[in-house]
């Protein structure tokens, strides 16, 4: 198991433990999943945040 389905699993885990039933419960869940899964995703080097945030270091394009 990688740190990206560590990262995945603990963000929906307490998703669902902030909130409870309906709708609501459903956004959030899906929210706080999809941040977990980008920290674990960046803690794995699979996503480069300088590149999405459009920082290069000086290099040029």
């Amino acid at each position: 198991m990688t740190t990206t389905h560590t990262g995945l699993i603990a963000g929906l885990v307490l998703g669902l433990a902030g909130s409870l039933g309906g709708f609501s419960a459903f956004v959030i869940c899906l929210v706080v999943g999809a941040i977990g899964l980008f920290v674990g995703r960046a803690l794995d080097g699979e996503l480069d945040l300088r590149e999405m945030l459009g920082r290069d270091r000086g290099e040029e394009r």
